[in-house]
């Protein structure tokens, strides 16, 4: 009995742990939030630009004195805040298919370009650029809906491709996705060095950026985030189950077939979505996921809230520094991510140099 108990109280206190990593990561992330909605070309004061997000906030609005200026709530509403939701959503979205594909892959160096998806993305958005293509939908524009269809698209032919036999082998599915990816970016190099005109708006969309992010853009993505979210962690158990391997999960239960096809086209959703409206930006699904794992553990049920509010927290923060450190100018947001992102990639590939020989 008194090992019965022991055993319980030590998995309620890692519980408690991990509870309060949740807390932590999700209060660092709200402190962010009201901290590069303040920073830009033109400061507005912490305080008052969390008081200008309150008074939009829900019977909490009328407990704050509106003494700040009108220029200073049009530059904090309808400019800062909706760049940095939308950074904090396709953050979300990028890290949480990180944490899926690694799941899946039952490998902490898969990332949402492991399959194709961001190459998918890249090409439809290249292929809207090239063409001069320009409408919009449901408050996406050409570029972004061809960005989305393209990451679907690319994630479904690497699935149907690396099926053989009604099953499909993870190592093989690394490799089909290897192969695309390197044929998706020769066509997209293509497509751009023969787009002289073009040329700088496709470079630019390929290397990452928030500029353009506006209430129609988070309205767009939101569902996608909210919907992909919602289903990863009712799938949480299973994913536990699959880190055991395929043939282990299966015979505990899982229908491993229909599981992987809902988690693939659940990840192919998210990251077409947050690439849509963002370009391509890279590591967050590698880096965010294998943090917030160190932090958690690997239970799903902690590691994807927790690769949620990690992914939202980064790309919040790296967008920040992409458009002040070179003030009045900015960065693509890409760059910034890569700096901190390639250096870790390395380090990961050292730590785990034995496991890959």
């Amino acid at each position: 009995m008194e090992a019965v108990a022991g055993i319980a109280g030590k998995l309620a206190a890692l519980r408690r742990r991990r509870v309060s990593v949740l807390v932590v990561l999700g209060l660092l992330l709200v402190a962010a939030v009201v901290i590069a909605v303040a920073l830009g070309a033109v400061y507005v004061p912490i305080t008052t630009s969390a008081r200008i997000i309150l008074s939009r906030v829900p019977l909490l609005g009328r407990l704050v004195d509106a003494t700040w200026s009108p220029v200073q709530e049009t530059i904090i509403i309808s400019v800062r805040l909706p760049r940095v939701l939308l950074a904090l959503l396709v953050g979300m979205g990028l890290a949480l298919a990180g944490a899926i594909f690694q799941g899946i892959f039952r490998n902490p160096m898969a990332d949402p370009g492991i399959i194709g998806s961001s190459q998918g993305a890249a090409l439809g958005a290249t292929f809207a650029l090239f063409f001069g293509i320009s409408f919009g939908w449901g408050g996406l524009t050409a570029v972004q809906l061809f960005a989305f269809v393209g990451a679907f698209l690319a994630v479904l032919l690497v699935y149907f491709i690396a099926r053989a036999g009604g099953r499909v082998s993870v190592a093989y599915l690394l490799l089909v996705g290897f192969a695309l990816s390197s044929f998706l970016s020769s066509i997209v190099s293509l497509l751009a060095v023969m787009s002289e005109d073009r040329l700088h708006n496709i470079f630019f969309w390929l290397m990452g950026g928030l500029g353009t992010g506006s209430w129609d853009a988070v309205l767009a993505v939101l569902p996608f985030i909210v919907v992909g979210a919602a289903v990863s962690a009712f799938y949480a158990r299973d994913l536990n189950l699959l880190m055991l391997g395929e043939e282990r999960a299966a015979q505990l239960g899982l229908e491993t077939r229909r599981f992987l096809w809902i988690m693939f086209v659940v990840a192919a959703v998210v990251v077409g979505a947050a690439v849509s409206v963002s370009g391509i930006i890279g590591f967050v699904g590698l880096m965010t996921p294998h943090i917030v794992r160190l932090l958690t553990g690997p239970d799903h049920r902690y590691l994807i809230p927790g690769s949620l509010i990690g992914g939202g927290l980064f790309l919040v923060l790296a967008d920040t520094l992409a458009r002040t450190v070179i003030a009045p100018n900015e960065l693509p947001v890409g760059i910034v991510t890569a700096f901190f992102g390639a250096p870790f990639f390395i380090y990961l590939l050292k730590r785990r140099r034995h496991a890959i020989a």
